[in-house]
């Protein structure tokens, strides 16, 4: 069994930060791409950054130059630093991890959500 458990969402002003975390944990043998996406009612998942096992970084136009993702691979976690947040940012943020099993077994793996609110 894998295991994704966000932290660090919360309630923030306009122009503030807020850092969110991700572990995960269970069978996991390696980890290829982690990111985050994020949701809203009424409107699809979308992605706001992605980050390959070797560093390589996506990130939604969205959030480019605010955002900034990174990953501690020796503690299987995923970070995103989010600055400037602005009221559009409000969303359930959800972590997401390509994980690799034994014997090469892959599985995509969620977390459950964290809700970060950004007033104006």
């Amino acid at each position: 069994q894998v295991q994704l458990v966000e932290s660090g969402g919360g309630l923030v002003q306009t122009g503030g930060s807020l850092r969110l975390s991700c572990v995960a944990s269970g069978s996991i043998l390696s980890i290829n791409s982690m990111g985050w996406y994020r949701q809203t009612p009424g409107k699809q998942r979308e992605l706001v950054a992605i980050i390959t096992r070797g560093g390589v970084t996506t990130y939604a136009d969205s959030v480019r130059g605010r955002f900034t993702i990174s990953r501690d691979n020796a503690k299987n976690t995923v970070y995103l630093q989010m600055n400037s947040l602005k009221p559009e940012d409000t969303a359930v943020y959800y972590c997401y991890a390509d994980i690799v099993k034994r014997f090469g077994a892959r599985m995509d793996s969620w977390g459950k959500g964290t809700l970060v609110t950004v007033s104006s």
